[in-house]
């Protein structure tokens, strides 16, 4: 596959393909229609993605039943490590499913099998396989999971994180990021009003941050990896990267594509420092 080809970063959030107010549930319908629009996209000449999705009422309930989140130092308890990547799973294999139906080729890669880490940060990444699975013209799917951690025996990541730590050795290799498109339940990054801040910049990103919680996952409801506000952290370092992001509802058919396409929706995150 030609490395000419113009890369999409697209995650699908925890809160748009899962109930998270109750444990395990999958928005079926939901997560059917992405893979319809997803399928869409990937057809197109000159376009390719690497997805990743949130862990929504399956990891992240498991992780919050035994007391774990992602900025704990303790270490965790085996059984809640194992039951936390255990979920994370199921919810992956119903995404995988829904895209496998739509006509796609994904390729699945759980960063537990890819990356690990020390002391909290990841310190290794091995990112020969997302690189070779989209030479072979497969779409890589990776998603929040759980990685063995040197200190802590295990750490908590998310698609945020994984994104940004697969970023370097695609600019390296050669691919052209077109952006990163965050697919949530809600119209974008919030103001204090709650109306949509249609775009960020270095310069009034401080001001932005200042009025998100850490672990606020825009619908009330505990987000073991910090939610908006890591989802915009994230979305700035990426700007430093020149990747710009774009931060959009998800519920709405077709707002991806849209986006692609140049329409302005949600919050966009430019590149640049």
């Amino acid at each position: 596959m030609s490395a000419r080809a113009q890369l999409a970063l697209v995650k699908l959030g925890g809160s748009l393909i899962t109930d998270k107010a109750s444990s395990e549930a999958v928005r079926s319908e939901v997560v059917r229609r992405l893979a319809a629009e997803l399928h869409a996209i990937t057809s197109l000449p000159g376009i390719m993605v690497v997805l990743g999705h949130g862990s929504g009422s399956f990891g992240h309930a498991a992780a919050a039943e035994g007391d774990w989140s992602s900025a704990d130092g303790d270490r965790p308890a085996l059984d809640t490590v194992a039951r936390t990547q255990d979920a994370a799973a199921r919810l992956h294999r119903e995404v995988i499913a829904a895209l496998l139906e739509a006509g796609m080729t994904p390729f699945s890669l759980a960063p537990g099998s890819f990356m690990t880490s020390r002391g909290g940060r990841l310190d290794r990444i091995a990112a020969a396989p997302v690189l070779t699975a989209l030479d072979a013209g497969l779409t890589p799917v990776t998603y929040g999971d759980v990685v063995l951690d040197g200190d802590r025996r295990a750490r908590i990541v998310s698609t945020e994180s994984v994104f940004l730590s697969i970023v370097p050795p695609l600019l390296a290799g050669g691919w052209k990021i077109r952006g990163a498109y965050w697919l949530g339940a809600t119209d974008g990054v919030l103001d204090e009003s709650g109306q949509p801040i249609r775009e960020i910049r270095c310069e009034n990103a401080r001001q932005v941050l200042s009025t998100l919680r850490a672990g606020d996952a825009g619908e009330g409801v505990r987000d073991v990896t910090g939610g908006m506000r890591h989802r915009l952290e994230t979305a700035l370092e990426l700007a430093g990267w020149g990747v710009s992001s774009w931060i959009l509802d998800g519920r709405s058919q077709g707002v991806l594509s849209g986006a692609l396409g140049g329409a302005t929706s949600g919050t966009r995150v430019r590149a640049g420092r």
